[in-house]
């Protein structure tokens, strides 16, 4: 069995590599802690550094140097002479041959465009007889077997060399292992999951996981690791405490010695549900800060809408503040006649380099737009520092709020007043924004490293 891989000491083991996973994993390698990745759901485009258990097992996790690979583009895909691709719009592509549809092409999530995530291939009634799975490579890792009547037959799994080496037969439920010299046959995914963690030895080493589904089950059911393990919990807290966590807290596990909170609000609700202060801890995430403040009379306005909360009333009361209102979308007459104050600037149908300057030009970002928030544009102003301030009818992303910055639309006198009191003075910037980290739990790599009690050599 191929693997191209040496295991670390540390294992972030993660249920999907979802938005907190992320950056859980990146704030950990900017602690410099020395860990590998691993993402249970079947995953085939997962970055680099980052590897699903089917990576483990196939061997595809990284690509080497000298010949470096890459999703396959729609035009890639292998077709007999004469038959046609079209690449068809953002989630389809379709295969052709003599006017007959052979095949259609599913394209992957992305921000490129026609990168290929799977392959129908039809038979000459039009059914679809097998699918191919292509991955961050390029390659087809999987292929998939329908029957006559368009029901999934079988799955087989591929290695860098073409080699079969998984096999599941969804009729008998069975899965079948190519593991070198030996055939393995198991019942299901986990007991192979469970298999290969015992070949590779993973008991001994220290896992941190984020998920008490999959990912706490296979930590409290591993033997070795003293105590060593850590819980990340990113999601909120209910009305009671999660049985498996409560076992952590009660120090009923076998490996996990602590509970990572990593949102606010979470860790003041298991507070109040009375659970052990020794065992929990808040801690946040290292973010890749993009500048510091650079307390400019400059504030951004993201929006898709010309429902803006008190647009005119605060453009009035803040003369000396310039306004950049910016959409991915046309804007209506009422948005456009804005342009008429001289301290607005008007940005309609912006790209990607457009958001990108003005994220870098402001220091100020206004989260006061109704509907749906663009761009992610409140992490990115948290990113780039500026002061976030927001209407309780507005807000998008509070974890990057301020509790003092949100105001109730009433009040918005009240908002003026403090932005101007900000403006007159850095030494009330600063305050703000530290008020802002410290809400929002930014951590430094010092903290991280305290906290985790990561050995770096």
């Amino acid at each position: 069995m191929e693997r191209t891989i040496e295991l670390n000491e540390i294992i972030l083991l993660m249920a999907t590599y979802s938005i907190e996973g992320q950056r859980l994993h990146a704030s950990l390698k900017r602690a410099g802690c020395d860990c590998l990745a691993l993402v249970l759901e079947e995953n085939n485009f997962l970055p680099e550094d980052v590897a699903s258990v089917n990576d483990l097992l196939l061997g595809y996790f990284k690509a080497k140097k000298d010949n470096i690979a890459k999703p396959k583009y729609f035009n890639e895909i292998p077709v007999p002479d004469g038959w046609n691709i079209s690449a068809g719009n953002e989630k389809l592509g379709r295969i052709y041959y003599q006017g007959e549809e052979k095949g259609k092409i599913y394209y992957l999530q992305a921000i490129k465009r026609h990168l290929v995530e799977a392959v129908d291939w039809y038979d000459r009634t039009g059914s679809v007889r097998f699918r191919d799975h292509y991955n961050r490579y390029g390659a087809v890792c999987a292929r998939t077997v329908y029957d006559n009547k368009g029901k999934p037959i079988s799955k087989t799994w591929f290695s860098k060399a073409g080699q079969e080496i998984i096999m599941e037969n969804y009729v008998t439920g069975d899965i079948i292992l190519n593991d070198g010299d030996m055939i393995k046959f198991f019942r299901t995914k986990r007991e192979l999951t469970r298999y290969f963690f015992d070949k590779i030895g993973i008991g001994q080493k220290r896992i941190f996981y984020n998920s008490l589904s999959a990912p706490f089950m296979i930590s409290n059911r591993l033997e070795g690791g003293a105590q060593r393990d850590i819980l990340f919990w990113q999601e909120a807290i209910e009305e009671e405490i999660p049985w498996n966590m409560r076992m952590i807290l009660n120090r009923q596990t076998g490996r996990t010695s602590k509970v990572m909170i990593q949102k606010r609000e979470s860790y003041n609700r298991l507070l109040k549900l009375g659970a052990e202060k020794d065992v929990m801890q808040k801690l946040g995430f290292i973010y890749p800060f993009e500048k510091k403040n650079g307390y400019m009379p400059e504030a951004l306005i993201c929006t898709n809408s010309d429902r803006i909360e008190h647009c005119i009333e605060i453009i009035e009361a803040l003369p000396r503040m310039q306004f950049h209102i910016a959409a991915v979308t046309l804007m209506s007459p009422q948005l456009l006649s804005l342009e008429s104050y001289d301290n607005v600037s008007l940005y309609p149908g912006a790209g990607t380099d457009v958001f990108d300057e003005l994220f870098k030009r402001c220091d100020y970002y206004f989260d006061i737009n109704h509907r749906a928030e663009i761009v992610s544009a409140v992490y990115k102003a948290f990113l780039h520092n500026h002061l976030i301030v927001s209407f309780q009818e507005t807000v998008h992303s509070r974890e990057y709020v301020a509790d003092a910055h949100i105001y109730p639309s009433a009040e918005y006198d009240k908002m003026v007043s403090d932005v101007r009191e900000i403006m007159e003075d850095r030494n009330v910037m600063k305050q703000h924004l530290k008020q802002q980290l410290e809400h929002a739990m930014a951590e430094s790599k010092e903290t991280y490293i305290k906290m985790l009690e990561c050995n770096i050599p």
